[in-house]
């Protein structure tokens, strides 16, 4: 068993962090700017991926369904559980949204692709696709309404997250994928290119933004905060699977991604709306952390 996890451990994470170790290194020394590399990937290399990939999918739209309902359900449940902890703690409107946030925005673009790809095969990466579009839209939608609830906002920019480039794209993907075409050459031709280049750079990006975090002050909320994410998350996607018709790959992949670290985009939504910001970024540099004993084992059982 020992063998069988530090195999996982060098041959799947460490290339993956390994790369989040260099943009952590590099970054500051080659003066790179986060939010440049952060918003190429974002409008440029996420959205050509996500078209690329789903105009090649090979899922049913039966099955497709069930993924998006899985996950789904897995995310909400997992701010469900945040948001009842917290509030059982007698934590502030700030600290109940910045848990939720924490429970919910997990690294599934970054960390979860690359991850599912080396540790599952390039036939796992469409399953991950679906799981990472849905678990960004759901996040998104949970964040930026718990964060307006906590802030007294109304929920009017929840609907911004129609506007995310990964979803615009989805758009004229699913026309080809339901009409069973392929689109024009030149377009798969450069999308797949692109989209080939977002995982590295999405992964140094990572590092780069770890980089400029400021005031880590770990705690109690900080531990807990965590382990809903790395370990609540996970356990409650593994209940769900007997409600759901899915299995192999669907399965396998939903796990892996319900399981990431809290993402760098949870602590921009807490400064955006200044729900707890310090707590939420040292939380994602603390579960960054840590994820590298929960996923390595979480990968092992999967």
């Amino acid at each position: 068993m020992f063998l069988s996890i530090l195999k996982i451990f060098i041959d799947v994470v460490s290339p993956v962090f390994f790369l989040v170790f260099l943009g952590y290194i590099t970054g500051p020394r080659l003066k790179l700017d986060a939010k440049t590399l952060s918003r190429t990937a974002y409008y440029i290399l996420v959205p050509c991926f996500v078209f690329n990939t789903l105009t090649s999918v090979t899922i049913d739209i039966k099955t497709a369904g069930q993924m998006i309902l899985y996950t789904t359900a897995t995310h909400t449940l997992a701010a469900s559980a945040a948001f009842i902890i917290a509030k059982l703690l007698g934590r502030s409107r700030q600290m109940i949204a910045a848990f939720v946030i924490i429970a919910t925005f997990g690294n599934v673009g970054n960390l979860g692709l690359s991850l599912i790809e080396f540790r599952l095969g390039q036939e796992a990466l469409t399953s991950a696709t679906i799981y990472f579009v849905t678990i960004a839209m759901v996040a998104f939608i949970i964040c930026v309404g718990i964060s307006s609830w906590a802030r007294g906002r109304g929920l009017s920019a929840v609907l911004s997250v129609f506007k995310t480039p990964a979803l615009i794209a989805m758009v004229p993907a699913l026309f080809f994928y339901i009409a069973q075409t392929e689109p024009p050459l030149f377009i798969s031709r450069t999308t797949g290119l692109l989209g080939r280049a977002m995982i590295p750079v999405m992964l140094v990006t990572l590092g780069v933004q770890l980089s400029e975090l400021k005031k880590i002050n770990f705690n109690f909320d900080v531990v807990l905060a965590s382990g809903l994410r790395l370990i609540v998350a996970p356990l409650i996607a593994v209940g769900l699977t007997a409600f759901f018709s899915l299995s192999g790959l669907e399965i396998r992949s939903g796990i892996l991604q319900a399981g990431m670290p809290v993402a760098v985009l949870g602590s921009i939504i807490a400064i955006e709306y200044d729900v707890a910001p310090a707590f939420v970024t040292t939380t994602v540099m603390f579960s960054t952390l840590f994820s590298l004993f929960t996923l390595t084992f979480l990968l092992y059982l999967v």
